[in-house]
């Protein structure tokens, strides 16, 4: 097992290696000017302009800018910006040219934000989904499995950012059912940060539980029918030890491996939920970045996607052995 692990971290780390280098490359090789929006429309002359480049090191080769983010996010480094000198500590991301902040320091404020919404939504979508979906694969046929597939289906037909529009405009402000949307800090006032959240977490947590129903109910069915299960039965083990016990357990494979991928994109940024629900998270730093031409506020996000994404993969491929006792790691 301790092998494994230290290979997959290699390997993942190789693969965040790959996708800062291709990242970096493909910004700055692009046809973003960010001093362009930082000197504005007035008074920017070309003088101006060659002064901001060289107080942002953009007129050094893209190679030695590189090389400077890649070290300072194991060393951190020094950012000359407007004739000063400002200390980026480890790990450094780079420095926001709009905000005239440390990208680490933006996504560490605003990642209590979506961790908020992300774990609240997963709560909800797993709960619902696998329970409907186990339910449904165990009474397979009957009306209520075909109500599910159906309901599930007509969900699922409408944009994302359509439900949540609707969910806003009337359960919020013309019928008044759930409180007004915003995010409170934890720590300051639990029960305003989930009076705020509420709202997002049951229409983000809705949506994706219909996938996960039917993505259960699929894996149930098929774990139904495997050897084990019928050895389970006729070794006389009652019908809900069976279910839950054997086919359920077995059946959550594929699941896992979907909930780490979907958990890996809503902990990177939802932007319509943030967007709609006026919650300022991760996705719409991300978002106003591009818009700005941001370039370090964009590198960081993309950086901290990847370790996201490779970090679960790691741990989904671990909780996989303690799942199904037919997955073993060596």
């Amino acid at each position: 097992m301790f092998g494994y692990v230290i290979r997959r971290v290699a390997a993942g780390l190789s693969v965040v290696l790959v996708v800062m280098v291709i990242s970096f490359f493909l910004f700055f090789i692009g046809p973003a000017k960010p001093e362009y929006a930082i000197c504005g429309d007035r008074n920017c002359t070309p003088s101006r302009l060659a002064d901001i480049r060289a107080s942002l090191s953009l007129d050094k080769p893209v190679s030695e800018q590189f090389t400077e983010y890649f070290s300072g996010i194991f060393t951190g480094r020094e950012i000359h910006s407007g004739g000063f000198v400002k200390e980026c500590d480890v790990p450094c991301l780079g420095w926001s040219f709009i905000r005239n902040e440390p990208v680490t320091k933006l996504i560490v404020e605003r990642l209590p934000v979506t961790i908020s919404v992300a774990l609240g939504a997963m709560v909800i979508f797993t709960t619902l989904g696998v329970t409907i979906g186990a339910l449904a694969a165990i009474h397979r046929g009957s009306i209520w499995d075909r109500a599910l597939v159906s309901s599930s289906l007509i969900l699922t037909s409408f944009p994302y950012y359509l439900v949540a529009l609707l969910a806003a405009i009337y359960l919020t402000i013309q019928f008044e059912v759930f409180p007004r949307s915003g995010y409170h800090p934890l720590t300051d006032n639990p029960w305003e940060w989930f009076k705020g959240l509420l709202l997002p977490w049951a229409v983000l947590g809705a949506v994706y539980a219909t996938a996960y129903a039917r993505y259960t109910r699929a894996a149930m069915v098929e774990a139904l029918s495997e050897d084990f299960v019928r050895t389970a039965r006729a070794k006389g083990l009652s019908p809900r030890r069976v279910h839950f016990r054997h086919a359920l357990r077995a059946g959550l494979t594929s699941v896992v491996t979907i909930l780490g991928l979907d958990l890996a994109g809503l902990l990177a940024g939802t932007i319509f939920t943030e967007r709609i629900f006026e919650v300022q998270g991760l996705g719409l730093l991300a978002l106003n970045a591009f818009d700005n031409g941001d370039l370090p506020v964009i590198m960081g996000s993309v950086m901290y996607a990847s370790f996201l994404l490779v970090g679960l993969n790691i741990v989904i491929d671990i909780v996989y052995s303690f799942l199904d006792p037919r997955v073993r790691l060596g």
